[in-house]
């Protein structure tokens, strides 16, 4: 194994047997671990093949069903702890009590925005390694590249039946699509909820976007400036290698709330749909629900569960809750609940730009999406996988939400099918989620990106906020998490002087490692390729976008 670490820690990783001829390749804080803790995961290993291939053995020699629910910006304790529910004035009971059957990843980390952390759960890599740390809401002409391996690829390979509905966000191009990605059936929105509930007509009227439509124009002569969410291409349907069709909006037709509430409704209604037909099948699945809502920037003909909170967010979430409650009761009906890990979790923080109207304000941590503070970066994340993995239960070590792809893989018995021909940042996290013990965790860190700049550090319950350039750490801002959750009191000269050089020595082997395995582009074509009834509309757009890109070489 190739490193840019100590011979020492050279020496101890050549100690221990790997699983694969060519092991994973990782970051470098992870062969510091390895060096300390390696006979240790040997051991660990061989005790989590032997649980895997009991499970096996009792489902007739099947790998178990996986259900990813990833739920936009939530943050934590919003869900799955009803004294915190009572505080904020609404009700969650379906996903309490789903809760109470799962095991809480109380340390869950994802990026501070909504594409990054779909990214990074998809492929097991920092979104900045292939040009994805950033979040676009317009038509933009990239997105996630081909040469990526998610998981419903990894998957796929392993025998799985694959699905995805409802949120994607990682392109607006053919080839970054969930459907071009690994999937066997798609339906998705190709962009987000800036597009689909923050640009339309009604959130216009209501001035949640100002300055698009809410005007006299006479002034305007850059017709192309302001997005027309109705022009955009909405939500596209297809199989793998089959056609793909813009679904349920029609040439002329304008984008509302009404036609936003439509969409949320499909999607749970094919995700229930999905569930059936797959649960029907020869092969494990995998089922992928990305919802839209709670985000729901109006109050156009809303309808619906209300709340004593009365948030425009919060009221839909109550919605998202009964939702996720018929979808955990056709679990049960269907006979797949116990041979079927759910996975329920947030992508990142709050909006808090739509603070307080929204419902939604930061309570334990300071800060919401965007932000590096842990506001923006830890999410209430649950995974349940009766009898195998402790019902009720807490796990507080660190996980980032790539180590979901790694550690969903080995669970499938489907880890040979991670490439190793690059730097994949998620671990292998299920020693410590199978035994619950904080001890048998395999990550002590993450490095907290905004876009492609490291802004933060977090290890053990240390927390840097990385200085600027000539600035000395030592007097840095360092803070305690667990005795400061709101980052408010640095700790600066308590843990500079001894904590300060540590920290840039992480950042120092992982910038290292980057040299190694550089940082590439993110793919670029032509938005919405390939979709065989793209509307008139769409089509100008597309056609103004390039005009507007090709401009500074004219």
């Amino acid at each position: 194994m190739k490193t840019l670490f100590l011979a020492a820690t050279l020496c101890a990783t050549a100690q221990f047997a790997f699983a694969e001829d060519a092991p994973i390749t990782h970051d470098s804080e992870y062969y510091i671990l390895l060096s300390q803790h390696g006979a240790q995961w040997a051991e660990d290993d061989v005790a989590v093949d032997a649980r895997l291939a009991s499970f096996r053995a009792q489902n007739g020699g099947k790998a178990p069903n996986i259900v990813s629910v990833l739920i936009d910006d939530l943050g934590f304790g919003d869900m799955g702890i009803p004294e915190l529910n009572a505080i904020r004035g609404y009700e969650t009971p379906n996903i309490n009590d789903f809760s109470d059957e799962a095991l809480r990843m109380v340390r869950m980390y994802t990026e501070p925005s909504c594409t990054p952390t779909r990214v990074a759960q998809m492929t097991g890599r920092l979104p900045v390694r292939m040009g994805m740390g950033d979040t676009a809401v317009d038509i933009a002409g990239f997105g996630l590249p081909g040469t990526e391996v998610t998981l419903a690829e990894v998957l796929k390979q392993a025998g799985y039946a694959t699905s995805h509905v409802g949120k994607w966000h990682m392109g607006d191009i053919a080839e970054s699509w969930a459907m071009n990605q690994g999937f066997d059936y798609a339906q998705m929105a190709v962009h987000q909820q800036g597009q689909l509930t923050i640009f339309n007509d009604d959130a216009i009227k209501e001035q949640v976007s100002v300055a698009i439509q809410d005007y006299d124009d006479k002034y305007t002569l850059d017709a192309a400036f302001r997005p027309d969410a109705s022009a955009m291409m909405t939500v596209i349907e297809g199989e793998a290698g089959g056609p793909i069709r813009e679904i349920r909006m029609e040439s002329g037709e304008r984008w509302n709330a009404a036609k936003y509430d439509e969409m949320n409704q499909a999607f749970q209604d094919k995700t229930m749909d999905e569930l059936a037909r797959l649960a029907q099948g020869d092969k494990p699945f995998f089922l992928q629900y990305w919802p839209m809502i709670p985000l729901d920037n109006t109050r156009a003909g809303r309808s619906g569960p209300e709340s004593a909170n009365g948030g425009l967010y919060v009221d839909k979430m109550q919605l998202l809750d009964q939702w996720l409650g018929d979808l955990f009761a056709q679990m049960d009906a269907l006979g797949v609940a116990d041979n079927t890990i759910v996975v329920v979790m947030g992508d990142n923080g709050h909006f808090t730009k739509y603070s307080p109207q929204s419902g939604f304000t930061p309570m334990i941590f300071r800060g919401g999406k965007a932000d590096t503070t842990e506001g923006g970066v830890r999410v209430d994340a649950f995974i349940r996988w009766p009898g195998m993995i402790e019902a009720d239960g807490l796990l507080n070590s660190i996980i980032h939400v790539s180590d979901l792809y790694t550690t969903l893989s080995r669970f499938a018995g489907a880890d040979q099918f991670i490439p190793r021909d690059r730097l994949v940042d998620g671990v292998d996290q299920s020693a410590a989620l199978l035994f619950s013990d904080e001890s048998k965790a395999r990550r002590d860190h993450v490095i907290i990106y905004s876009a492609d700049k490291p802004k933060a550090i977090v290890k053990d319950q240390l927390k840097l906020k990385l200085p600027p350039p000539g600035e000395n750490p030592i007097v840095a801002k360092f803070y305690n998490l667990y005795q400061d959750t709101r980052e408010e009191y640095s700790v600066s000269t308590e843990v500079g002087a001894w904590g300060g050089q540590e920290f840039v020595r992480i950042l120092a082997r992982h910038k290292a490692r980057k040299q190694k395995f550089p940082d590439t582009p993110p793919a670029f074509g032509l938005p919405y390729d390939g979709i065989e009834n793209i509307r008139p509309e769409t089509a100008a757009a597309v056609d103004a976008f390039l005009v507007r890109k090709a401009s500074p070489e004219q």
